[in-house]
């Protein structure tokens, strides 16, 4: 290094000139979602909307979290939400065997690996204690 260069190197500031690419300075603050700090005009305002964000996590957390992480996988698999009642799992179970099976395709056995999913989710979930 040169004498500037060392100089340049040990100056308080040194480091600062790329912070835009450092995670804490970007503009979302190496949060992964929502809010970003640079939305907002008032620090608080970003400090209240990211707790809102998680709080809303945490319920979210909260409702799936009477499912075992197989049942979880199998709300996902039929795309339900963890509020859901015996009656809206039926009614979803029906209309995706109605969507997938081959008969209803013609005879086409493509979406029969989804169809065996789609059963087993639905052969999980309704033993489960969970649902009310």
């Amino acid at each position: 290094m040169s004498a500037d260069e060392i100089v340049a190197a040990q100056h308080p500031a040194a480091g600062w000139a790329n912070s835009s690419t450092t995670r804490a300075f970007r503009a979302d603050a190496g949060v992964d979602g929502t809010p970003r700090w640079a939305d907002f005009d008032d620090p608080l305002d970003a400090i209240g909307a990211r707790a809102h964000d998680v709080r809303q996590r945490a319920r979210r957390e909260a409702a799936t979290s009477r499912f075992t992480r197989d049942e979880r996988a199998a709300l996902d698999t039929l795309e339900l939400a963890p509020d859901v009642d015996r009656a809206g799992l039926r009614r979803r179970y029906s209309e995706l065997v109605r969507r997938y099976h081959p008969d209803r395709n013609g005879g086409d056995r493509r979406h029969e690996v989804r169809l065996t999913s789609v059963v087993e989710a639905y052969q999980l979930l309704k033993k489960s204690a969970a649902l009310a």
